[in-house]
């Protein structure tokens, strides 16, 4: 089994490889993925920062800035892996025509790519899981996409409401067989999760 170090990894040098609109620009390598989705106003990019240590991803304070899937190389283990920040989707900033184009190209990024080794599904801990998740994960479903969900947010909401949420959840996707149980919960201003995450993604390159 491959020995890794983990500040090598998530505090090392990464690449942006592109940002892609559309299907045909998406990049073509052999190296494994790990890719973030979520509502537009998750806080996705910034928990991803908080992940690898540096700011890689962008962070606004209006909701859908993402509009491409943007890959990153990240290096330390072996010859590298890819993280790819997808583009949020529910509320956007924008034309309903190019929130439709983006969500597209993810749906079609996701269930086409056979190096993707772990979805990340993020859900806001302070609203829990809502319509629009749901038709995410029924798209997952439809095509036995295999996903696991980060809970955001958590700093906001005190215990009891922690453990109600992530209850809530694991009783309502139970009966999907691509939902992997383990729900992570997170916080990227506190840092909370991260670690859990990290080690989330080193059990997977491990065992490559």
């Amino acid at each position: 089994m491959t020995k890794i170090d983990p500040k090598k990894i998530f505090n090392g040098e990464i690449e942006f490889i592109k940002g892609a609109h559309n299907l045909s620009q998406i990049p073509h390598h052999h190296y494994p993925e790990f890719a973030f989705i979520g509502a537009s106003n998750v806080g996705k990019s910034s928990l991803i920062n908080a992940i690898f240590s540096q700011k890689i991803a962008i962070v606004s304070s209006t909701p859908g800035r993402t509009q491409q899937l943007n890959f990153f190389k990240i290096n330390g283990f072996r010859d590298g892996f890819v993280v790819v920040d997808l583009p949020g989707y529910g509320f956007a900033k924008a034309h309903n025509k190019k929130i439709q184009h983006w969500q597209d190209t993810t749906f079609d990024y996701l269930l086409n790519r056979q190096n993707l080794k772990r979805i990340f599904l993020l859900i806001d801990g302070i609203k829990g899981l809502k319509n629009h998740d749901q038709e995410v994960i029924e798209i997952f479903n439809q095509y036995r996409v295999n996903f696991q969900i980060i809970l955001t947010k958590i700093d906001k909401i005190n215990l009891e409401a922690q453990q109600k949420c992530v209850q809530e959840i694991q009783n309502r996707l139970k009966i999907y067989s691509n939902f992997c149980d383990k729900i992570i919960l997170s916080s990227s201003s506190k840092k909370y999760g991260i670690f859990d995450i990290q080690n989330e993604i080193l059990e997977i390159l491990r065992h490559l």
